[in-house]
């Protein structure tokens, strides 16, 4: 069958640039992932999956939305690698991918779970993870080259997650995939034995994946709906391939206990509703209790990590019955263990937030000026944004006027920009 058989119909421009949107968020990693494997080239790839989704937009006005939208833009995308190819074919070897290419002439289709596959395992995308997450690559090309790949992000939403410059993080994705290309590092998933060692990039990457889907750093929308699933989808994998081991199963525990949450983090018209404002009673509680009970699991194995740790402190939000019943002092002794893990100044912010909570906002203060000292988070908008929130408690709300205003000329998401106006009108007017 033609992949346009059947062809949805969606009227007019408005309607095929939403369902080409759609169909970025949901195959973009899967259309990259198929064509990485069978040209071996990630350049290629990217560039003939872009190809494939800027065609979409003339060839759905004309012929209709297709009913398997990733199996038409994979089918493009692979005969554009195909022509490309052909015409830069000047040697056997090059000639060969092109063969493999054109080994069958029907639609293409990487969801179908007959798909020639010698490795065994039918998912490209999780190949491609593990791939990115090859231990000759630094851990932070690893995990940018996967956001990049796997989910779509551009350079820049990348470099503001990991709070470097454009330029820099560039550099650091052209050099991991030349990298992958000289060092000749394969594309499969690797065998029970080499799982452990593999496990810190990966996980690292499902994690970074999730928080932009769950708070974005740019755009319109605070969620990114699509990121979240297709975390908690990798998360849930990897739980299979390495159940005995409690980092993986707390990664997992960690990104259910924040889902349950996500539908009470927006309001109807799309602005951030804090987490002491937001509707428990809206709260998923099926999947609440299922990120509780592996994280019981996980901390029975004896081997306590970061990702157990932050679990636990979902589990204290996500357990406490109103704002008012949370633990925050067990919160706050829970990020003091976390930065034994994990030396980073953003934890100490959010323990800053938690000692601010349990002990007095003046005691909050206090580790905000020296994170602020150190300098390390300048350009991070949530450290002036929580200096403003403390001090708005403390009732300083002149000091945090002026703290939100130089939060708002950091942030770059729309609704936490939408957010942080309404608390500067409410100090201006107090």
């Amino acid at each position: 069958m033609n992949e346009n058989e059947g062809a949805d119909g969606i009227e007019g421009a408005d309607g095929v640039e939403e369902a080409v949107a759609a169909a970025f968020r949901e195959e973009w990693g899967q259309v990259v992932a198929t064509l990485i494997r069978v040209t071996g080239d990630w350049d290629l790839a990217e560039e003939c999956a872009q190809d494939a989704f800027a065609q979409a937009l003339d060839r759905w006005r004309r012929d209709g939305v297709p009913r398997r939208p990733g199996a038409w833009l994979t089918t493009t995308a692979r005969n554009r690698a195909m022509d490309v190819l052909r015409r830069e074919a000047v040697g056997a070897a090059k000639l060969r991918e092109v063969a493999v290419l054109a080994r069958d002439g029907g639609p293409f289709d990487p969801h179908d779970p007959d798909f020639d596959n010698d490795s065994g395992v039918t998912d490209d995308r999780l190949r491609l993870l593990f791939t990115c997450c090859h231990p000759a690559l630094p851990i932070e090309a690893r995990v940018a080259l996967t956001l990049r790949t796997l989910a779509g992000l551009t350079t820049p939403e990348i470099a503001r997650a990991f709070l470097v410059p454009e330029a820099t993080m560039a550099q650091r994705l052209v050099r991991a995939k030349r990298k992958i290309r000289n060092a000749g590092i394969p594309y499969r998933v690797p065998p029970a034995h080499l799982l452990p060692e593999r496990t810190t990039g990966v996980l690292g990457v499902v994690y970074l994946l999730f928080n932009e889907g769950y708070a974005a750093t740019s755009g319109a929308e605070l969620l990114r709906t699509n990121l979240c699933a297709e975390a908690v989808r990798l998360a849930r994998v990897l739980a299979r391939l390495m159940p005995d081991e409690p980092e993986v199963l707390g990664l997992l525990a960690l990104l259910l206990l924040h889902d349950a949450r996500r539908n009470t983090r927006v309001d109807a018209a799309g602005d951030l509703v804090t987490l002491e404002d937001q509707d428990r009673t809206d709260w998923d509680r099926a999947e609440a209790d299922e990120g509780a009970a592996l994280l019981e699991t996980a901390l029975r194995r004896g081997r306590p990590g970061p990702y157990q740790i932050q679990a636990a402190i979902a589990a204290c939000h996500v357990t406490a019955a109103t704002a008012e019943e949370t633990d925050w002092a067990d919160i706050a002794a829970l990020y003091g263990e976390l930065a034994r893990h994990v030396p980073s100044d953003v934890v100490r912010l959010n323990r800053a937030v938690a000692v601010g909570m349990s002990e007095s906002p003046e005691a909050g203060l206090a580790l905000v000026a020296e994170l602020e000292k150190a300098g390390d988070l300048a350009g991070y908008h949530l450290l002036p944004a929580t200096r403003a929130d403390l001090l708005r408690r403390s009732g300083r709300m002149s000091e945090a006027a002026e703290a939100y205003e130089k939060a708002l000329e950091l942030v770059e998401n729309d609704a936490e920009r939408r957010f942080l106006e309404k608390r500067l009108a409410e100090c201006r007017s107090a």
